[in-house]
């Protein structure tokens, strides 16, 4: 039987990685429980802004923040079936739809006030 995980195509290998320590960070570090559903996108939002509002430094929060984009990355990939394509050492999704999106970049928009993860998943899930 071949696993969800032995099926993903190699560009996923980062960005699933990345998003499965943020899962993991944000259990053990701020007891925060990230499920990869779309609503759970609202408290990383919330969490983003309070990074940006307490005054972190982009350089400390860039990791966390790339995090953040490969969750919301997976959260549209497992609603839509979407997948991650990589070129240059650059990540993104492309949806069944052939569009393409760029969750890792939302989320350093979000940090800078001009972007929403949970939005970003909404218009690429088609979700009303």
């Amino acid at each position: 039987m071949t696993t969800f995980q032995e099926t993903r195509p190699n560009a996923a290998a980062k960005p699933v990685r990345w998003a499965a320590d943020a899962v993991a960070t944000m259990r053990e570090g701020a007891r925060l429980r990230l499920d990869y559903s779309a609503q759970s996108l609202w408290r990383v939002d919330r969490l983003i802004d309070e990074m940006r509002r307490d005054g972190a430094p982009y350089a400390a929060v860039e990791r966390v923040l790339r995090g953040f984009g490969a969750y919301a990355g997976e959260v549209i990939v497992r609603q839509t079936g979407a997948e991650w394509w990589a070129t240059g050492g650059e990540h993104w999704l492309r949806t069944p739809d052939g569009l393409l999106w760029d969750p890792l970049d939302e989320a350093r928009r979000c940090f800078l006030g001009d972007g929403s993860l949970r939005l970003l998943c909404r218009e690429a899930t088609g979700a009303r």
